[in-house]
């Protein structure tokens, strides 16, 4: 993967693996096959910060991913103290995009499938949700929890809906499984652990399905006050704005 990034004027990156071509549907996305290029000034609804926490993924995965809580530390704290250890800021947004992919293609992998107990999720539907997830990473919220950065993405039901083709019921199936961590608590510690990559924890700003708020990956010790009121501000007219992209 090699990032290539002027954050202000486009960003791009390419990734191992080509992204799905409908994705050009959405104002500010070009995909060619496995390049990703994204204009900030057209992509973006609000984008007030070209800087993001991250932590090394290889060093995630070689010593966050196989440590276990214990009683005196539980998985948070260790994903906490990680973060604390090995983040940094980065103002390449390709090596956002990156850094996301390699999350999601280990928290979305298709060795799940078999014992997911959910014969309707496929995995067409695992390669949707690591898709729309690389591009949510960019995404962000300071630690008052302003919400600083916000793209179509935010909105995961209603912009799979717009690439994908989806109906309501499957596209709602599609964001259950994204923050529903696969509905064990296994998946869930999974995902903790993964998400330190990006800086902090998964975080919805919405009850389930029917809601449809979206969200992103937070910094740990971020706002939540702040952080529902400024979603509840934007929320309707930007949502709007990415059913809009709908194809005719």
């Amino acid at each position: 993967m090699s990032p290539n990034t002027q954050t202000r004027t486009g960003f791009g990156v390419q990734l191992p693996v080509a992204f799905d071509p409908r994705w050009n549907r959405i104002p500010g996305i070009t995909v060619n096959g496995t390049t990703i290029t994204v204009e900030p000034e057209t992509y973006f609804f609000r984008f007030e910060t070209s800087t993001w926490l991250l932590c090394d993924w290889q060093i995630v995965s070689s010593e966050l991913l196989t440590c276990e809580e214990t009683t005196e530390t539980t998985v948070e704290q260790l994903a906490l103290d990680f973060v604390k250890t090995y983040g940094f800021s980065t103002s390449d947004a390709g090596l956002v995009l990156s850094t996301a992919w390699d999350v999601y293609s280990y928290l979305f992998r298709d060795e799940h499938l078999p014992a997911l107990g959910l014969p309707q999720v496929t995995a067409e539907h695992l390669r949707m949700l690591r898709e729309a997830a690389t591009f949510m990473a960019l995404n962000k919220v300071e630690l008052d929890g302003h919400i600083s950065n916000v793209g179509p993405c935010w909105f995961f039901p209603a912009a799979t809906s717009v690439v994908f083709d989806l109906d309501e019921d499957e596209g709602g199936m599609l964001d259950e499984v994204y923050h529903g961590t696969w509905f064990n608590e296994y998946r869930r510690i999974e995902s903790i652990k993964a998400h330190a990559a990006l800086g902090g924890r998964l975080v919805h700003g919405c009850q389930s399905v029917p809601d449809q708020s979206g969200g992103a990956c937070v910094p740990y010790g971020a706002s939540m006050e702040t952080f529902r009121a400024e979603l509840a501000g934007f929320r309707q007219e930007w949502l709007a704005k990415v059913y809009a992209c709908r194809a005719a």
